[in-house]
């Protein structure tokens, strides 16, 4: 869970020196911009962007359920990011897990990806796919 929480840490107190040392220089507007900048940043790179992660077994049973696709992804993965905010609203209809919280579902990516978490992998009817393009994802929903 730590782990997660890592980079958008180091990007709140780096942009909090940068600004600090912005503001002692005489540019509060500037310092205000970077630390905005690096505070969007911080959140993107945070699990708050993405659905509520499921456990591999659960959000597998589900899919079986409701046919809709499973996306095993982790904090800080920028191609994890790039789908999730070009899916739009969209990604709520599909099952996120999140593998550093998840050892199953590592386990289900590394077993996929020929021993790699390289992610995302999506997978659609018990079929994984490797970064895939996120307009294919949204056709499979």
């Amino acid at each position: 869970m730590t782990r997660a929480w890592i980079l958008p840490i180091l990007l709140v107190l780096g942009g909090s020196a940068i600004a600090t040392g912005q503001i002692s220089k005489g540019s509060p507007g500037t310092a205000a911009a970077l630390l905005l900048v690096f505070l969007v940043l911080a959140g993107v790179s945070s699990p708050l962007i993405f659905p509520r992660s499921l456990g591999a077994r659960e959000a597998q049973r589900r899919s079986a359920v409701d046919g809709r696709p499973v996306v095993f992804w982790r904090p800080g993965c920028t191609y994890c990011i790039r789908l999730r905010i070009r899916l739009g609203r969209s990604a709520r209809h599909l099952h996120w897990v999140n593998i550093w919280r998840d050892p199953a579902g590592a386990a289900a990516v590394r077993a996929a990806n020929d021993g790699n978490e390289t992610v995302p992998t999506v997978v659609v009817a018990n079929e994984p796919h490797t970064n895939p393009d996120p307009e294919w994802v949204r056709e499979q929903l």
